[in-house]
């Protein structure tokens, strides 16, 4: 049993679309394919993944330094020890092998996706949905496929207006979520707050808001908006100030009594426990946000589990950046509160097997193997294409 090859395309998900910090219109990403020589219905098992929104495409790093790192590896280091399956962990290592600790960056983006592809390739060889395999090696052994997700959106682009975001957010209510998220920092606090009542307008009993200013404020102006926003009962304040800026985020609590979030920047378990140790996040009300797609993988992110354990954090106050299946994956099989959806953007890599329906901002995963991906027929015929 072995890898037998690994490809890797950069795929455009552009959009006329902007946060309070970047816009999208240049944006890319990576999609791989880890193909093995294990046979399944006369077909080789692939392993796909693709890394998340909001960092480019890692091509250059994937082709040139981690790819040929594990193609060269011998075969059998690559095994676990029923030697009837890879293990991400060896595969994980030797993809890390020469690297020195520190600047968690892009590299951990090229890492994170080939590990996504990597674990789909596991699940498919044991022929089982990932969250189940999950549940069965690092949880109770049981999976929750019924998982909470929220609509994230609310992006500022031309032409589009209180009736625009109205309209967007509207959708998203119309389909089930009952907790949708909206940009912030890209106006004037005044202008803000005049799309945030509009929003919270729409909203029925059980719905909420969230806002997000990506890391776009400094502390002054953090605190100013915390002020602001603490008229309105929201769902959380996300990700106010630079993300290392564990300072401001711990100050940051002295004026917002509200949930707040964070995460979705930090690349590292080592980054993440800075966060837990000196950004004064609450493990009562406030969430976290990390990646495993841009973090290294999955691999990381139960390093990132265990440290958030040791410190008295429960893995339900992880709600995953990124709105991938492979998040989905890992709420349902290790509990984590959640997943982002990105219902309209970008498409096909964001949202859920065709015909799962959410609802009151629940969804049911099916039972496929591995992460899902063929049970989404637009963004398989991006896989296929990339495996022949």
């Amino acid at each position: 049993m072995k890898i037998v090859d690994i490809r890797e395309s950069t795929r455009p998900i552009k959009s006329n679309i902007r946060n309070a910090y970047i816009d999208f219109s240049k944006m890319t990403l990576s999609l791989v394919a880890v193909v093995t020589d294990v046979i399944r219905d006369g077909k080789p098992v692939i392993g796909y993944g693709f890394n998340s929104n909001g960092r480019y495409g890692q091509g250059g790093l994937i082709r040139e330094r981690f790819a040929p790192r594990v193609l060269q590896a011998e075969a059998d280091s690559l095994l676990d020890d029923t030697r009837n399956n890879l293990d991400p962990h060896k595969i994980w290592a030797t993809l890390m092998t020469n690297e020195k600790p520190g600047g968690h960056g892009e590299r951990s983006v090229a890492v994170g996706t080939i590990d996504m592809a990597v674990w789909d390739a596991v699940a498919k060889i044991e022929e089982k949905p990932l969250y189940q395999l999950l549940a069965e090696r690092y949880g109770n052994g049981k999976a929750n496929r019924d998982v909470f997700v929220y609509a994230a959106g609310g992006y500022y682009w031309p032409g589009q207006g209180l009736e625009g975001l109205r309209r967007e957010m509207q959708s998203y209510l119309d389909r089930g979520y009952s907790v949708v998220k909206k940009k912030i920092g890209g106006a004037s606090l005044a202008e803000d707050c005049a799309r945030i009542e509009a929003v919270l307008k729409l909203l029925g009993p059980g719905q909420r808001l969230a806002v997000d200013a990506n890391g776009r404020f400094d502390l002054k102006t953090a605190v100013e908006y915390a002020k602001a926003l603490s008229q309105y009962d929201l769902f959380w304040y996300e990700e106010a100030g630079d993300p290392l800026d564990y300072a401001l985020q711990a100050e940051l609590a002295n004026h917002y009594a509200g949930s707040m979030a964070t995460g979705e920047n930090l690349f590292s378990m080592q980054d993440a426990r800075n966060l837990i140790r000196y950004g004064g996040m609450r493990s009562d009300r406030d969430w976290l946000q990390f990646d495993c797609a841009l973090s290294y993988g999955l691999v990381e992110y139960l390093r990132t589990l265990d440290m958030l354990k040791e410190n008295g954090w429960s893995a339900s106050r992880c709600i995953p950046h990124g709105g991938h299946q492979m998040s989905l994956a890992i709420a349902a099989g290790l509990g984590l509160g959640g997943n982002e959806s990105y219902p309209d953007l970008f498409q096909p890599y964001g949202g859920f097997p065709d015909g799962v329906q959410v609802k009151d901002s629940i969804v049911t995963l099916p039972e496929l193997p591995g992460i899902g991906f063929e049970g989404k027929a637009d963004l398989y015929a991006e896989m296929r294409a990339l495996a022949e």
